[in-house]
């Protein structure tokens, strides 16, 4: 188990898409166990309202800034300003904006050429071009790890947004190649589905029904599954681990 008093004290961990869903509760959690979660999202009042959440509930700190994954000079902005606020550095990026939904779960016809680019510019090169910014920020940093978001998706089936979370977990492990020699761990997390209300929402229960099927664990997966796997990954109990991707599926991906 994670140490609760001391594993994340101090440390910067900048999180994208934290203004909702696993981006926020990845915040909140290493914001509890004493890290300052930096916030970022496109949706600036939305983030502004996840970080003053995360501080107002008692957690070690949060602050918000907006950003689109996509844009590299908007990158260099934020780190700049993370950079001098906390000492020159980042401890831990948390690679997790990204497009997803019913709507980006389709084949290749079924989009138009203009979301395709939009689809691959957030999940994939938000993931190169947020790595390439951070890089001098996490460097030196006893413990820095990149964590990737990738989805139980890359390891089956077809579509578009298959392949970008299949791209994602190529570029774990060329990362963790590349970066490995400065001390730095690159890892990813395949989320398997895990109803939330927002899945609830878009997925009929004939849906949840049908995935579950095809589960090993006869399960229902929650946030805190993913949360969970991400602060082991992110701490210093995993600092022999880099280059994985970790399933957290109830055998979802394995069993297709």
């Amino acid at each position: 188990m994670v140490d609760r008093v001391t594993q994340f004290e101090g440390r910067v961990a900048l999180i994208t898409g934290g203004a909702r869903g696993l981006g926020r509760a990845f915040g909140r959690a290493l914001a509890e166990l004493g890290a300052h979660a930096v916030l970022t999202d496109v949706d600036k009042a939305e983030v502004d309202k996840a970080a003053r959440e995360i501080t107002e509930a008692g957690g070690q700190a949060a602050s918000a800034h907006r950003l689109d994954v996509a844009d590299d000079a908007a990158w260099d902005a934020v780190l700049t300003d993370v950079a001098a606020l906390h000492g020159g550095g980042v401890d831990i990026l948390i690679n997790n904006a990204g497009l997803h939904s019913l709507e980006y779960g389709v084949n290749w016809a079924q989009l138009p050429v203009s979301k395709l680019r939009r689809l691959f510019d957030v999940n994939v090169m938000g993931v190169m071009i947020g790595t390439l910014a951070a890089r001098p920020h996490l460097q030196g940093r006893l413990g820095a790890n990149i964590l990737n978001i990738s989805s139980s998706a890359a390891f089956n089936g077809m579509g578009a947004y298959r392949a970008t979370k299949a791209a994602v977990r190529a570029l774990t492990l060329a990362w963790a190649r590349e970066l490995g020699p400065s001390g730095i761990r690159v890892n990813a997390l395949a989320p398997g589905l895990h109803v939330t209300d927002t899945i609830r929402n878009e997925f009929t229960p004939q849906m949840i029904e049908g995935h579950r099927h095809h589960q090993f664990l006869d399960l229902e997966g929650t946030e805190q599954d993913i949360v969970d796997a991400m602060l082991y990954l992110c701490s210093d109990k995993a600092r022999f681990v880099t280059g994985e991707t970790m399933r957290v599926t109830a055998g979802y991906a394995s069993s297709l």
